[in-house]
């Protein structure tokens, strides 16, 4: 059975494959921050920055404020929130089996091999 991911999550996902999406939200992580601000470290136009800031909003990742001609950006953590949730289910699994593989590589460290002695 196939299970698919509620269209919020699959809108939080979408939004955070970006590279310069993701490191906007580490910038909002520390405060709020205009579009200039946001801009500045890739060296894009306000335009651009407006469009990824546009995508984060639709996964709910940001919530922008405009105040006058300044469009000032909130991270809203709640979508990471639940993301988080979603991959520490993953975690649980993953955490298995690289325990599983790690006994079986300390097991055969143990193991004599042929032609070498212990």
């Amino acid at each position: 059975m196939v299970e698919y991911l509620p269209p919020a999550l699959d809108t939080v996902f979408q939004a955070l494959t970006d590279a310069t999406r993701r490191a906007m939200l580490r910038s909002l992580a520390e405060g709020d921050r205009n579009i200039g601000e946001l801009a500045a470290p890739f060296a894009m136009s306000l335009a651009a920055a407006s469009k990824h800031v546009k995508v984060l909003e639709r996964a709910g990742l940001v919530r922008r404020l405009v105040k006058g001609r300044t469009h000032v950006c909130r991270l809203e953590p709640a979508p990471l929130a639940a993301a988080d949730e979603w991959l520490r289910f993953y975690e649980h699994f993953w955490n298995r089996k690289l325990d599983a593989l790690d006994a079986l590589l300390k097991a055969d460290d143990g193991a004599p091999t042929e032609g070498k002695p212990r």
